[in-house]
Order: C-alpha cells, then sequence, then structure tokens
C-alpha cells in the first residue's frame, strides 16, 4: 500500500496526511478549495465539490484505500469510492443522521439524552411535552460547532422556534445539567483495539476551547469511559478512529455524539502522547500495527479561532518553552473559524491551565 485518498482537504485532513507522509504514504485528497490545508501538504489535489461522483471515482481508482476527515459523504459519493473506503458506509451512514445515530447508540445499550425527532412544527409541541424545557433543537444533518443548535429555555423562544420553523429535519434533546464534558478517542484496526487518555473540554459558545488532560475526573469513571469506546467500536466493526463526546451526569456518562474520525480533542496526542491520533487512524486504515497510546506528559489543547490569531501572533514571543504551535494555512481567519491550536505541555494540568491564563489570547473567553 502506497497511496492515501483523503475525501476533504481541512486540517484533520492535512494532519492525517502528515502524518501518512513521514510513514513514506502518498497522499491525494479531494476539496472544493484552491490550496486548501491538506492540499498545501498532498501529493495530488482533485479539485472538485464533495458531491462530485467522478471526481470521487477518481479518488478511489488513484489510491490504494481512502479515508474521510468529515462524515457528511452522500451515500452516492461513498459508493463511487466503494471498498477503497477502509472505513465503509454502515458506520458512516448512522453518525451523519443524528436521529440515526442516537438509535444506534441505543441498540448498543449506551444512554444518550431523552430525544425526539422533529420535521414539523406539531412536533415541536410533542417534544415539549416529552421534554420539557428547556432543550436544545438541532439540525439531524450537516451541524458542527455549535451551528444548527439552538437551545429553547422559555416560552417566548419556544413560540418563536415555531414561527420560524424551516421545513427540514431536526432533533430536539432534553438538556441535561452535566457536570463536565469529556471525550474518548479509539482507534480499531483489523487485529486490535487501541483507546487514547480521556480529555475533559471546555466550549465556549459551542466551540471547543480547551482540552484538558488528564482530565480531572476519578479513575473508576475513567475506566468506564475506555471500557464504553471499546464496547461501541467492538459493535460498529470500527477501522479507523471514532471520537465518542460524553456528558458526566453524576456518576453516569451519557453519550452525546460520535465523530468517526480524527477529533478536534484529541489533538492534544500529537505532543503529548507516544503516538498521535493522526498516525494512529493511519495505520489502523493502512494494517500497520497499532501505537502506544501512552500520555507522556500533561497538557492542555487550546484552539485558536479567527479573531484569536492577532493575540497569537503578539504572543508569540512570550510563549512557554513547552508550548507547541500548530496553525492550518488557512487563508482566511473569520471569527469562530478554526485556524490552529496550542499544546501547553507542563508537570501538571494545573501548570499548563496557567499559562492559559497568563497568555492575552483568550482573555475574553477564559473563565
Amino acid at each position: 500500500m502506497k497511496r492515501i485518498g483523503i475525501l476533504g482537504g481541512g486540517q484533520l485532513g492535512r494532519m492525517m496526511a502528515l502524518s501518512a507522509r513521514e510513514m513514506g504514504f502518498e497522499i491525494l485528497t479531494l476539496d472544493p478549495t484552491d490550496n486548501a490545508p491538506c492540499a498545501q501538504v498532498a501529493d495530488q489535489h482533485i479539485q472538485a465539490d464533495f458531491s462530485d461522483v467522478e471526481a470521487a471515482k477518481q479518488l478511489a481508482a488513484e489510491s490504494d484505500v481512502v479515508t474521510y476527515e468529515f462524515e457528511n459523504i452522500s451515500t452516492e459519493v461513498a459508493e463511487a469510492i466503494g471498498t477503497k473506503l477502509i472505513h465503509g458506509t454502515d458506520l458512516l451512514f448512522q453518525t451523519q443522521h443524528r436521529v440515526r445515530e442516537k438509535e444506534m447508540i441505543e441498540r448498543i445499550g449506551r444512554s444518550v439524552a431523552p430525544y425526539y425527532p422533529v420535521t414539523h412544527p406539531s412536533d415541536l409541541e410533542e417534544a415539549k411535552q416529552r421534554l420539557g424545557l428547556p432543550f436544545v433543537l438541532k439540525t439531524a444533518r450537516f451541524g458542527y460547532d455549535g451551528k444548527g443548535q439552538t437551545v429553547i429555555r422559555t416560552e417566548e423562544q419556544f413560540q418563536a422556534a415555531i414561527e420560524g420553523f424551516e421545513p427540514t429535519e431536526y432533533v430536539a434533546e432534553q438538556w441535561l445539567p452535566f457536570d463536565q464534558e469529556i471525550s474518548v478517542i479509539v482507534t480499531r484496526s483489523a487485529t486490535e483495539t487501541r483507546v487514547f487518555p480521556v480529555s475533559e473540554n471546555i466550549h465556549r459558545e459551542n466551540i471547543l476551547h480547551l482540552s484538558i488532560v488528564p482530565a480531572r475526573i476519578s479513575e473508576s469513571l475513567e475506566q468506564e469511559a475506555i471500557a464504553l469506546a471499546e464496547s461501541i467500536a467492538d459493535a460498529v466493526g470500527l477501522i479507523g478512529t471514532l471520537a465518542i463526546e460524553l456528558f458526566v451526569v453524576g456518576s453516569r456518562l451519557i453519550v452525546n455524539e460520535l465523530a468517526p474520525r480524527p477529533h478536534n480533542s484529541g489533538h492534544y496526542s500529537i505532543d503529548a502522547c507516544e503516538t498521535s491520533q493522526f498516525e494512529q487512524h493511519i495505520r489502523a486504515i493502512s494494517g500497520l500495527p497499532l501505537g502506544d497510546t501512552r500520555l507522556t506528559t500533561p497538557v492542555v489543547m487550546a484552539n485558536i479561532l479567527g479573531q484569536h490569531v492577532t493575540a497569537l501572533y503578539e504572543e508569540l514571543p512570550r510563549l512557554d518553552a513547552r508550548t507547541k504551535v500548530h496553525l492550518y494555512g488557512k487563508a482566511e481567519a473569520k471569527t469562530g473559524r478554526k485556524m490552529g491550536h496550542l499544546n501547553i505541555l507542563a508537570d501538571t494540568v494545573d501548570d499548563a491551565l496557567a499559562e492559559v491564563e497568563r497568555l492575552s489570547i483568550w482573555k475574553e473567553t477564559v473563565q
């Protein structure tokens, strides 16, 4: 196996490609954007829309195996890639639609927040009766970083949601008074499974702000999260990487969402683990033995969004010697757009968090 195709040219594809090239693979990427982040480091860029079936066929024909950096891939494109899409199509089909995903998680025997499918304004009335207020209304597809999500807290907001209802598929989820948000990333090949250390995640305006590792949870809860990840990976026949976002509610773990690919909350692994999530993903899809996922140092990953870029450049001379800078090569810095991240390594999590506080990059969002 020599050539890996990546469907998607964003930062996740870029970091996959960088790891793959270190191992000697050639990289092809398909993305509609000229000079996309992954295209900058790939051997070949097929510039085409993600719905372009002929371009997908070209990617498959010129690759030994194909992976993806996002799950909103049409059935037609997935079928055009065929058996070279190493992950298969079933997990992709389930996780790209929030209602199907929740139904799958429940079939596996894991808990999700109470929910109700919504396709019509009258369904909102039923959702309110079943779930109460507040609840979260999410589009069933194409939502990320808080896009397509609305928290309905009051009767006035509920009436506004009915009056402004736009026809599409949604899911209403009961608002959970969670104690923490955590995530766990599992990689599975045809012969073995490895789980990365659990990450504690802090969001700002529905976008991941910090990932803290080790997570500040009990050892028993950590082991439960790891066992949960392994069981889901086995149940879905995972090949590759799966990120599982969880709510900690008292002593319970509630599954929020799944992502069948490397994930923002696993970026810490690039500098703080024996093997990064990106290298591990490439190992899994290419048939290589999986690497050790041992944490080598406490770390806090902090996202750099478009509104942080100017402050980041001002702070570069003041960064601690153990802080690692990762920028994604995006041409335009927009508010809320992920432009890069810092991995802040330290002797303790508290020391890493103190370094976040010391820097002025996120002063408006750090709490």
